[in-house]
């Protein structure tokens, strides 16, 4: 049984995708890490890169080979300058060396030394290979998953074996659905206070704020970035930005200089229906364009699906209450972090594994639990409304055009999140007692289409709009 922490559920990293850019930049990390605690990493003359599977298939367009140079360069994906990306990528393929962990310079051609192999290894369809040859002319290959969510393991037994012990540090440890709301009954607590409770297991109470208020400031900073740039989304699909010109609509004259003013000045402006459902779409659509041009976004669960959860909760902040402070911020964070955990341990968050089901259709479960229980929702009626948001995400494929993180992802988070806020609607007006599908029936169910689903629709870019619609006819 895995511990999964609401940090892991909720990370900082740099765009397109959580599973093809973000993991394999960790996978690069973790494995100069292991070269280093064996000693070897002075040995290294060179290394290559072998992507498989979904990694293959889909990375350019996911920029995959531009995320594992960075891991190998020692970049971290949660401080990196993302603008000075594009101008050290240029600076390696004009001198074919790499800048090994930021220590030493090895010979490193770009076009040789990642290579993308279309088969698939045995565990995961998003595998990666690393090889070093070393100063005595032997070689070594160790090999990665990226499983979703910037998860990366070795081998699946390995990774059960690491979390197992933590697991059993959590006063209240959850894998369903059920179980949540045992120790919610049982406690007499919120679902927030019991997710709370598993967290100062971990780190402190002051940590925890820490972390959260900087997840929520990344949040924030994202949108206010992508409402307030222009132009075309890179990648050759020419896909105009949308956010920016909604948000110029949308925007009354109070003057404002950063996002903390900026959000003060939205809470002015008008209300009506149709306002409500284009804000939410303009906070959901600028993180996904900032997400899409390998900007820093907050992975929740992934990146492909980063823009449900911070419109959603700016959406409780700006129209909902305008007295929500950080308290708020904090209950709805650790109330979809709990969520997606458990859609996490009885399904999947990979898009690779599940279709876009796991992604749009997770974030949207896990917003519409965390909005439903700062609306006043009951535990029984947060997961009400994550059951209802993800039952209607259900069979959503994954296929990208030009396997890129663009159409027709960035719509379906304004989708998700507007589903989300529905869904908690929907569950505050509902008496859990007399559901027909409880949460853990959607989870497992979920898991059962994933598997059932054509690989055709799971981020290989193999079919449905990826091959209906054609780079040339955008």
């Amino acid at each position: 049984m895995e511990c999964i922490s609401v940090f892991d559920m909720l990370k900082i990293g740099v765009g397109p995708s959580s599973s093809h850019t973000l993991g394999p930049w960790r996978a690069a990390e973790r494995w100069i890490s292991e070269l280093k605690e064996q000693e070897i990493f002075e040995s290294v003359l060179n290394v290559k890169v072998y992507l498989y599977g979904s990694l293959s298939l889909t990375g350019k367009g996911h920029a995959t080979d531009i995320a594992v140079v960075m891991g190998l360069l020692g970049s971290n994906p949660e401080t990196v300058p993302t603008e000075s990306i594009g101008n050290v990528i240029s600076d390696l393929k004009a001198e074919k060396q790499l800048h090994f962990d930021g220590i030493k310079k090895i010979p490193f051609d770009f076009t040789k030394n990642i290579i993308f192999k279309k088969e698939f290894l045995p565990f995961h369809s998003n595998g990666i290979q690393f090889e070093a040859v070393l100063s005595s002319g032997s070689s070594m290959l160790e090999t990665y998953y990226s499983i979703g969510g910037g998860f990366v393991v070795k081998e699946e037994l390995l990774h059960s074996k690491e979390n197992k012990a933590v697991f059993k540090t959590f006063p209240c440890p959850i894998k369903t659905g059920t179980e949540l709301l045992h120790y919610c009954e049982e406690k007499n607590k919120s679902i927030s206070a019991i997710v709370l409770e598993n967290e100062l297991s971990l780190r402190t109470d002051s940590e925890i704020d820490i972390e959260l208020q900087r997840i929520w400031d990344t949040m924030l900073e994202c949108m206010y970035l992508g409402c307030h740039t222009e132009g075309i989304l890179p990648g050759g699909l020419n896909v105009r930005r949308r956010a920016f010109e909604m948000h110029e609509k949308l925007k009354g004259e109070f003057p404002y200089s950063n996002p903390q003013e900026w959000l003060q000045t939205i809470r002015k402006t008008e209300v009506k229906f149709r306002q409500i459902l284009k804000w939410v779409s303009c906070f959901a659509l600028s993180v996904n364009e900032v997400n899409a041009s390998l900007g820093r976004v907050v992975t929740a669960p992934t990146n492909g699906s980063a823009g449900v959860i911070p419109a959603v909760l700016m959406y409780y902040m700006v129209i909902e209450n305008h007295k929500a402070d950080f308290e708020h911020i904090k209950k709805f964070l650790l109330v979809a972090g709990e969520i997606g955990s458990i859609f996490k341990k009885g399904a999947t968050i990979s898009a690779a594994m599940g279709g876009c089901q796991a992604e749009i259709g997770v974030s949207s479960a896990m917003a519409a639990g965390a909005l439903t229980e700062l609306l006043g929702g009951s535990p029984e009626q947060v997961l009400v409304a994550a059951e209802i948001a993800m039952e209607h995400h259900l069979g959503l494929t994954c296929d990208p055009i030009g396997g890129l993180v663009q159409v027709p992802c960035i719509e379906r988070n304004s989708m998700g999140a507007i589903k989300a806020i529905n869904a908690a609607e929907l569950a505050l007006d509902t008496n859990p007692k007399e559901t027909k599908v409880p949460l853990d029936k959607v989870v497992n169910t979920m898991w059962e289409t994933a598997k059932d689903m054509s690989s055709k629709y799971k981020e290989t870019s193999e079919g449905g709009l990826a091959v209906g619609v054609f780079l040339s006819d955008c």
